[in-house]
């Protein structure tokens, strides 16, 4: 809940990728900056909402210009 929240307030795009009974998976995606906003407030958030690890690819989208995800 928390994490889909912060991704629509960044208007990033978000998907589940896996879930476990201690963890989840998302993808976000967007603007590079916004990418980098969602982790930092990933981070500062809740205590049961911790990054551990987190893997950036750039991507290249024609009509929205450069993103990452």
């Amino acid at each position: 809940e928390f994490c889909d929240r912060r991704a629509e307030k960044l208007d990033l795009k978000m998907a589940i990728r896996s879930v476990a009974a201690d963890r989840f998976t998302v993808e976000v995606s967007g603007q590079p900056d916004l990418v980098d906003a969602f982790e930092m407030a990933c981070s500062l958030g809740p205590l049961d909402c911790l990054v551990l690890d987190y893997e950036r690819t750039r991507i290249h989208s024609i009509s929205n210009g450069e993103q990452e995800r």
